[in-house]
């Protein structure tokens, strides 16, 4: 980790980061970017989930050739 900076968060966060970064034998930096990417990922299966708008349906069905 060659570059850091500092968050302020809550003391309550903090222990349950910790608490969850030792349970997985991991730093805390690690398990902070872990759940960063599932909430990302999170976010782009709820996009992909989403029922199609007319302008995308339209799109999809629109003739290739």
């Amino acid at each position: 980790m060659a570059d850091t900076t500092t968050i302020r968060i809550s003391r309550d966060t903090h222990a349950r980061v910790t608490r969850l970064a030792a349970e997985r034998h991991e730093t805390i930096d690690v398990t902070v970017s872990k759940a960063i990417r599932a909430l990302r990922q999170d976010a782009m299966a709820r996009d992909l989930g989403a029922d199609l708008t007319a302008d995308e349906a339209a799109w999809l069905d629109a003739d290739a050739g």
